[in-house]
């Protein structure tokens, strides 16, 4: 097992990319502590993992509020001793589809300051326990509009640029004290949509705007101009969060991954 007797905490535990980031955490022989806003969610994603013969603990957490973050990795490493894993998958609500000459100023700044203040958040809770500690891996979640060019996805772009510049820079300050930051960038994953996934909200309208359905947009979004001519699983993505967890990534810091099937290289 890759992260036997490992203690994680995976932040957007609910969700469809951070659900089945702790279910592969959980059977690669994790402790997940799995946080979030929506207790159902969390919930769903606890007894799957308890169904595999996994073990986990569900918290209500508001990730945009450091003392709830912070107060939170306290109580966990009260119950559990430490935490050597930690990955933000918190997925917020914004705008998309619309061009700058039809977008408000609260649209476009919304995704920036949401995800920013999550990072920091996460980033600097965990950070403290792993600085005591002398080790731990924080894995972030990015989109390749950090680094394409696409229309109207101004405000969320500039989110996920942000994202890959706090990874290299957290990693700069927690390289010293052996903990590693690492960042993953999946492209658009059409499985979410049964996974309860935030993209539902955030693509539907994208979808009505260009007169197509959310499927059909999700199903054209990553498949023939990818390299693999298809779009990344949830499962492949978990796997890769699970092998950038272990000791045998042990190398790898201040990086980000592309594990988008080939839809944008580099």
């Amino acid at each position: 097992m890759l992260l036997k007797n490992q203690v994680a905490v995976v932040y957007g535990g609910g969700g469809a990319i951070g659900g089945a980031i702790a279910r592969e955490f959980a059977r690669e022989g994790a402790l997940v502590h799995l946080a979030g806003r929506t207790l159902e969610k969390l919930d769903a994603v606890a007894r799957e993992i308890a169904g595999d013969g996994g073990m986990a603990r569900v918290a209500l957490v508001d990730a945009l509020e450091p003392a709830a973050v912070s107060q939170h990795v306290s109580s966990l490493v009260a119950e559990s001793g430490r935490v050597d894993i930690a990955v933000n998958a918190v997925g917020l609500l914004h705008v998309q589809g619309k061009p700058l000459l039809e977008l408000s100023l609260e649209e476009y700044e919304a995704p920036i300051i949401g995800y920013a203040r999550a990072q920091f958040a996460i980033g600097k809770a965990v950070a403290a326990r792993f600085v005591e500690q002398r080790h731990g891996v924080l894995v972030t979640l990015s989109t390749p509009g950090a680094i394409r060019a696409y229309q109207g996805v101004l405000g969320f772009a500039m989110a996920c640029a942000a994202i890959e510049c706090f990874t290299r820079q957290l990693a700069a300050e927690l390289g010293s004290a052996g903990a590693r930051v690492v960042c993953l960038r999946p492209d658009a994953i059409p499985e979410t949509l049964q996974r309860g996934s935030h993209a539902r909200e955030v693509f539907g309208a994208v979808a009505k705007r260009m007169g197509t359905t959310l499927d059909e947009l999700m199903a054209g979004a990553v498949g023939k101009d990818a390299l693999l001519q298809r779009p990344a699983t949830l499962d492949e993505v978990a796997r890769t969060a699970a092998f950038v967890a272990s000791a045998g990534a042990g190398a790898l810091t201040a990086t980000t991954l592309n594990v988008s099937c080939g839809s944008v290289v580099g």
